[in-house]
């Protein structure tokens, strides 16, 4: 039985002027998905945020969000998803609960039933001792909790999050992944986000890697780890051309120059890493040896690194 699409696009292309940000994007999100949006400034991922949360309209190709297009009911949709914007979205001289009263305003919530939704929302969050703080005597992880709770408010069925971990200390940012996990299995929400960070998109069920407007690469972490395969050897050299040319002759093994750094894919690395030192020891300045990452797919996929020029470039 195919399982339901909450959110799917196809062809989803975009332009600034004549700059493209999204060049033919299609993918699409599961119902129970906690589905992240990985990639650099300036790949993509706030156009396609700001089109699925109905507030830009693509160029060319289609999204669906409910099974509803983004540009032909928006207002209702709006109704029925919760957005959690990077910026923060609060008034810091109201209170916690003034806040979500006010919120709950705007989606034609009244009475004891707004109260109730009020109240579970800051039970749900931890925040039931903070209803009377005003917003900006509060930390970073817990003003984002307030902002969650506001986008959990009139129980949306997908929570859209741009850069939710943004400002978060460690603890915080572990913390939010407890109540998004909770989230999804006790009621069962549709997570979709975005994010520059590697940990956090570990965290997600499937990742779209998008790289200059393209999704580059689409499936769950250690599937898009597992097709790296083996270990990365990475090799820093005064001459990384020229020490690739040698590490093929001598050993018949691809290695690439990514950014100034030899970089080689290899079964058992280790034994490979340790011929390397023996044989070309003056032309290897320093050398480490990882398992694969999703930057190692990122790399695999675009041939640069995550934060490279040429997506500084791009962003600018």
């Amino acid at each position: 039985m195919t399982a339901k699409l909450v959110v799917e696009t196809k062809d989803l292309t975009h332009y600034y002027g004549e700059r493209r940000a999204l060049g033919g994007v299609s993918f699409g999100v599961q119902a129970g998905e906690i589905f992240g949006l990985l990639g650099p400034n300036g790949g993509g991922k706030t156009t396609l945020f700001r089109i699925l949360s109905t507030l830009l309209r693509p160029t060319q190709g289609t999204a669906e969000v409910l099974s509803t297009d983004v540009t032909a009911d928006a207002a209702s949709l709006r109704r029925r998803i919760g957005v959690v914007f990077q910026s923060p979205s609060l008034d810091k001289k109201l209170t916690v609960a003034e806040n979500l009263l006010h919120h709950g305003h705007l989606f034609g919530l009244r009475g004891r039933s707004l109260k109730v939704r009020i109240a579970e929302a800051l039970d749900r969050l931890g925040l039931k001792d903070r209803a009377r703080d005003v917003v900006e005597k509060l930390s970073g992880g817990l003003a984002r909790r307030v902002e969650l709770a506001k986008g959990l408010l009139h129980r949306p069925e997908l929570l859209l999050l741009d850069e939710p971990s943004t400002g978060l200390d460690p603890g915080a940012r572990r913390d939010l992944w407890d109540y998004l996990r909770d989230l999804r299995q006790r009621d069962g929400v549709t997570i979709l986000l975005t994010t520059h960070l590697m940990e956090e998109a570990e965290h997600c069920t499937r990742v779209g890697i998008l790289d200059v407007g393209k999704l580059v690469a689409l499936d769950s972490p250690s599937a898009l780890r597992g097709q790296i395969g083996g270990d990365v050897i990475s090799l820093e050299s005064e001459s990384p051309d020229d020490l690739t040319t040698r590490i093929q002759e001598r050993f018949g093994v691809q290695a690439t120059v990514i950014d100034g750094t030899v970089r080689i894919e290899r079964e058992h690395g280790h034994e490979l890493l340790a011929q390397l030192m023996e044989s070309v020891p003056g032309a290897i300045r320093s050398a480490m040896l990882s398992k694969p990452t999703l930057e190692d797919v990122f790399i695999r996929r675009t041939g640069h690194r995550f934060w490279s020029e040429e997506s500084a470039d791009v962003a600018s």
